[in-house]
């Protein structure tokens, strides 16, 4: 099989790789994403990416819009997270939904089977996720990627991959992936965590640190942040860390090398903000070749 897709908030290109992972080959890949450092990482992997830029400027895009056979969206969760300002679905960032909207309409009356996925954080609101289910003509599956990870990240992914039909609805048809029951000390290269998984990935962490007493309250009170301790009784002290590079690439699945060429902060920004490979080449493997 080999597929067309344009991906949105394209990020660090989890999806060109999970589909590479699972078998299905790319004719033509193309990116909507503005993060200069997020497209490097794209370019380093998959030079053959096809960078479109803006996705409010998606009508000035020069793409066959009826060859396409996939459109992938992470939208941006910031008005829907328990952690953000929760101004909803019509929020300034979480309302590019509607951009993905539009442009899966546009491709849908050229090409009728095109598939896609969404996804989007499992802290929205049933009031969010039913405004965006209707406008997608499917409901979720909702997936904690602890099942295949040391990190317990709860999402939802709406797709028409593989759905069924309720007395009431369509829904996403993705069944769980087999609980893999990694935990969050076997992925450490050296030292101690007191979790069995790993909360979210943060950039912020490094600039923590400054202030251990701090982050250790961080840690205790709000429980965010990941502290690594060099003591297995998990004693603050002046040899508490962060996650490194590595460790964060292997919470969300991917290679220890894989963000080699970006200094910790900007792969931990990636990272947090995308997702999860092992789940979406789970995703990807019920695609019918």
């Amino acid at each position: 099989m080999v597929m067309n897709v344009v991906s949105l908030f394209n990020g660090m290109n989890t999806g060109r790789q999970a589909l590479e992972n699972v078998g299905i080959k790319v004719n033509k890949y193309y990116s909507s994403e503005i993060k200069p450092y997020a497209i490097e990482l794209t370019q380093h992997h998959f030079p053959d990416t096809i960078q479109v830029g803006d996705v409010t400027k998606w009508k000035e895009w020069d793409i066959d819009w009826s060859s396409i056979d996939l459109i992938l969206s992470g939208s941006p969760c910031q008005d829907l997270s328990a952690a953000g300002n929760r101004n909803g679905i019509n929020g300034k960032k979480s309302s590019l939904f509607f951009v993905f909207i539009e442009i899966l309409e546009h491709i849908k009356s050229l090409n009728s089977k095109v598939l896609f996925l969404q996804e989007n954080v499992g802290s929205a609101s049933k009031l969010d996720v039913g405004i965006m289910s209707r406008a997608l003509g499917v409901y979720p599956v909702r997936i904690n990627s602890e099942l295949v990870v040391a990190a317990s990240r709860d999402r939802y992914y709406w797709s028409n991959i593989k759905t069924k039909e309720t007395m009431f609805d369509i829904v996403t048809d993705i069944p769980y992936p087999k609980n893999k029951n990694i935990i969050f000390q076997s992925i450490l290269i050296d030292g101690f965590t007191d979790r069995i998984k790993a909360r979210a990935v943060l950039e912020s962490e490094e600039r923590q640190l400054t202030c251990k007493n701090k982050l250790y309250k961080r840690y205790k009170e709000f429980g965010m942040t990941n502290l690594i301790f060099d003591n297995p009784k998990f004693i603050p002290n002046e040899n508490v860390r962060i996650l490194n590079k590595i460790e964060l690439c292997r919470l969300q699945g991917f290679p220890d090398n894989y963000c080699d060429i970006l200094s910790r902060n900007k792969a931990a920004s990636l990272l947090g903000d995308g997702w999860t490979l092992p789940i979406i080449e789970h995703i990807f493997s019920f695609i019918k070749k």
